[in-house]
């Protein structure tokens, strides 16, 4: 056993490379207010240490963060890890992709330069009050690596400084968009009042109908759900229509026929069937019917 040296937790702080060094000699006690505090001694003494078990904890903290570094080289999110000064110290191979840079170029960069979008926009505030307060935030920003994409922002703190998550949404940013349209749309063909428009089942029942075509037929929106739309129709024009309809279905094409609807007195009114395919992620999800009075 060799004597320590000792030293006061504020000479410690002071000249931390030279104790450092010496502890790779002999322990190193750090006092405070006198009293023994801590002692820092060298990796392999620590290793030595009740025969092999601070080892077999090193080892497994080593696997462990092995572990976590394979998971982040996984995530199919891009993963960026900044420091205190804001420059990349690692990025993952989806935040490669996402960037178009290797991580080799990209290591060591100031992150303004590797995310040119991020000095323009509200991402800049963010990231500084993770560095100065390891402030979270989560969020959905355009812009930050090209014009017009979009992306899930997730920042959070970590040891090294402070991590950011992208994930590339433009797809589904669209896809509100056009939802958001398809609403406008259904919402003027609404104010219009003489648009009449049903949903239907694959098997070809109404699910929905409107004011405007309920008018038309002259019942109420309990009597027509769950009746099959051909039942509508003509007795000789339902073929025409089912025909017409599993066509859509096959192909995938909006079709419009001319036809004829009877109303509740058994009158005969002509319209026009505008018939489109309402496909799901995975399968067909019936079809949307718009009814025009023929001119």
């Amino acid at each position: 056993m060799q004597e320590p040296q000792r030293v006061s937790a504020a000479d410690f702080i002071r000249s931390f490379a030279n104790w450092r060094l010496q502890a790779a000699r002999m322990p190193v006690v750090v006092t405070h207010h006198g009293k023994d505090a801590h002692v820092l001694i060298s990796l392999d003494d620590y290793h030595r240490l009740d025969g092999g078990a601070a080892r077999d904890i090193a080892v497994r903290t080593d696997a462990l963060q092995a572990s976590h570094a394979a998971l982040v080289e996984a995530i199919r999110d891009a993963v960026i890890l900044i420091d205190p000064a804001c420059h990349v110290v690692a990025i993952n191979p989806a935040g490669c992709d996402l960037l178009e840079r290797s991580a080799a170029a990209l290591t060591g960069q100031a992150l303004a330069a590797a995310l040119p979008g991020i000095e323009t926009g509200l991402l800049a505030h963010r990231v500084n009050r993770l560095i100065d307060h390891r402030e979270r935030f989560s969020g959905e920003i355009p812009g930050v690596v090209r014009p017009g994409q979009w992306l899930r922002v997730d920042l959070f703190p970590v040891p090294v400084g402070g991590a950011i998550i992208l994930r590339d949404i433009s797809a589904a940013m669209e896809d509100h968009a056009a939802a958001d349209a398809r609403r406008a749309l259904l919402q003027a063909i609404e104010a219009d009042g003489g648009i009449g428009h049903a949903r239907i089942s694959v098997r070809e029942t109404v699910e929905s109908a409107n004011a405007a075509l309920l008018a038309m037929v002259g019942v109420d929106a309990a009597a027509i759900r769950r009746v099959r739309f051909s039942a509508l129709l003509p007795t000789g024009q339902r073929q025409r229509f089912v025909e017409t309809l599993e066509s859509v279905f096959r192909t995938g094409n909006a079709q419009r026929i001319a036809t004829e609807l009877m109303t509740r007195e058994g009158a005969a009114l002509p319209v026009s069937l505008s018939i489109a395919e309402i496909r799901g992620a995975y399968a067909s999800e019936g079809a949307m019917i718009a009814v025009t009075a023929a001119r």
